[in-house]
């Protein structure tokens, strides 16, 4: 899934992942973006397995030029990547429950226990 959004207009992308409960989300709220790791078997209120920072809009240079986001599921729908253009940003394996970020914040979460900090690797998988 791709859209082209601009930088700091509130948006929502919610893809389901081919394999439930697993489903993420990506948020532009208009100050800042967030990517979600989501179950939908759990109640109302308490779905949201953890979260990670992709920008702060105000920090975004040419937020005025259109941004293309995507979002990929691996095959096994184990792992879900969040990409900026062509330029991952974060991923959620949901078989590991850890969540990797380039922008490391938060630094870590009950849910990703070992840290929020990026790792090309966790992109094996997610590749078209």
């Amino acid at each position: 899934m791709e859209r082209t959004l601009k930088v700091g207009t509130p948006t929502v992308l919610e893809l389901d992942g081919p394999v439930p409960p697993n489903k993420v989300v990506f948020q532009d709220d208009g100050e800042a973006a967030y990517f979600y790791a989501v179950d939908t078997s759990r109640p109302q209120g308490s779905q949201i397995l953890d979260a990670v920072s992709i920008y702060e809009v105000a920090r975004i240079t040419d937020r005025s030029k259109p941004a293309t986001v995507g979002i990929r599921w691996s095959r096994d729908g184990e792992k879900a990547a969040l990409l900026l253009g062509a330029q991952p940003q974060a991923v959620f394996d949901f078989a590991t429950k850890r969540a990797y970020a380039r922008s490391n914040f938060p630094s870590t979460s009950s849910w990703s226990a070992a840290g929020h900090a990026w790792s090309d690797s966790a992109m094996v998988g997610c590749d078209k």
